[in-house]
C-alpha cells in the first residue's frame, strides 16, 4: 500500500491514491506493489528491498546516496497476521520530503498523521516530519515499557498474595507472562538502540542544512528520552528477573507440598506393610499361624503403628 501525505497549514493531509506524489511530503510505503514502488522510484528514490532494509551491518543500514540520507531501524509493531512482531524501517530522508519503507504495521504510523501538528517540531519540512515522527514513535514505545511495568505490577502482586496455595494453571499463566513481558521488553530495547544510531547518524549532518540549528534541542531532547527510557528497560529487567524466580519458587513450593503427601503417606503405609510382609512369609515354624487371635492382633499392629508413625510426624511439627 501506499500512503502519500501532504502540508495543509501545520497539519497534514492524506493524498488520493491516485494523486501526483510530487505534492507529498510524506510517502509511506506498506508492503508495497512493485507498480507502488515504481512510483516512487520516478521521484528519483532507490527504495530498498526487505533483504536490503534487513541486513544488520551499520553500513548498509545508515548512509548517504545521491544526497539523500537512508536510515534504517528496527520498530516492533504487528504483523500482516496481527502477531507482534519487531521489524525494520527505512526512512528516506530527501531535500523536499519524507519516504519511509516498512513491512509491518508500527502502531506511530497509524496514530501520527492526526498529531502531527502536535509533536515536536511540526510537519513544515521533511526533517522536521522525521524528527516529530520518531518523537511519537519514542512516546509509544515509552507506553509499552510502562504497559509491560503495570503487568508485572499485576503478576507480582497476583503471585505474592495466592503464595504456594496457588493454581498449577495460574503459575503457568504467570510464567507465560513473565516470558511476553521479557520478549516485548528486548523489542523495544533493540528500536532504542537502533533509533539511538539513527538520530545520531541524522544529527551529524544538521549543521550542513538549512533550518539544521533550529532541530538541534529537539535532537538532544531526544537522546535524552532514549537514554532514559534505556535506564528504564535496564529497571524493568531487573524486575523480570525477580517476578521469574518469585513464579518458579512458587512452583518448587507447590511440588514440595505434593511431594510432602507423598512421602507421608508412604511413611504412614510403611509399617504396616512390614508387618504384613513379615506374617506374610512362608516358614512352617511361626508361633502366630496356629494362634486363635493372630489375625486380629496382626492388624492391630498394623493399625498401631500407623498411628504411632502420624503421631512421632505432628510431633516432629513435619505435618
Amino acid at each position: 500500500m501506499l500512503f502519500a501525505y501532504a502540508v495543509d497549514g501545520n497539519r497534514l493531509t492524506q493524498l488520493p491514491v491516485a494523486a501526483d506524489l510530487a505534492g507529498a511530503i510524506w510517502v509511506d510505503l506498506y508492503r508495497p506493489l512493485p507498480e507502488q514502488v515504481d512510483r516512487v522510484r520516478a521521484l528519483g528514490v532507490e527504495v530498498p528491498t526487505l533483504a536490503d532494509m534487513e541486513e544488520i551491518e551499520i553500513s548498509n543500514r545508515l548512509y548517504r546516496e545521491d544526497g539523500a540520507d537512508y536510515l534504517t531501524v528496527v520498530l516492533p509493531g504487528l504483523s500482516e497476521s496481527k502477531v507482534p512482531i519487531s521489524g525494520p524501517v527505512s526512512f528516506i530522508l530527501m531535500r523536499d520530503r519524507l519516504v519511509t519503507v516498512r513491512h509491518h504495521a508500527p502502531r506511530p504510523f497509524e496514530t501520527y498523521p492526526t498529531r502531527a501538528d502536535k509533536v515536536g517540531p511540526g510537519c513544515g519540512g521533511p526533517r522536521r516530519l522525521f524528527v516529530s515522527l520518531v518523537e511519537e514513535i519514542i512516546g509509544r514505545l515509552a507506553d509499552l515499557l510502562e504497559g509491560a511495568g503495570r503487568s508485572l505490577d499485576d503478576l507480582t502482586g497476583r503471585i505474592l498474595a495466592e503464595g504456594a496455595g496457588a493454581a498449577d494453571e495460574a503459575l503457568q499463566a504467570g510464567l507465560r507472562d513473565v516470558a511476553r513481558q521479557s520478549d516485548l521488553i528486548g523489542r523495544v530495547r533493540l528500536s532504542l538502540l537502533t533509533i539511538e544510531r539513527a538520530i545520531s547518524f541524522f544529527g551529524q549532518a544538521l549543521p550542513d542544512k538549512p533550518g539544521g540549528d533550529e532541530l538541534k534541542p529537539y535532537i538532544k531532547g531526544l537522546m535524552r528520552d532514549i537514554q532514559a527510557l534505556e535506564v528504564h528497560c535496564d529497571y524493568l529487567g531487573s524486575r523480570l528477573s525477580m517476578a521469574s524466580d518469585v513464579t518458579l519458587g512458587m512452583v518448587n513450593l507447590v511440588q514440595n507440598k505434593t511431594v510432602k503427601i507423598l512421602s507421608v503417606v508412604a511413611a504412614l503405609f510403611l509399617p504396616p506393610t512390614l508387618i504384613a510382609s513379615t506374617y506374610g512369609m512362608n516358614f512352617a515354624l511361626m508361633p502366630e499361624l496356629d494362634w486363635r487371635w493372630g489375625y486380629p492382633m496382626a492388624l492391630g499392629l498394623m493399625l498401631a503403628s500407623a498411628a504411632g508413625t502420624y503421631i512421632f510426624l505432628r510431633w516432629k511439627r513435619w505435618l
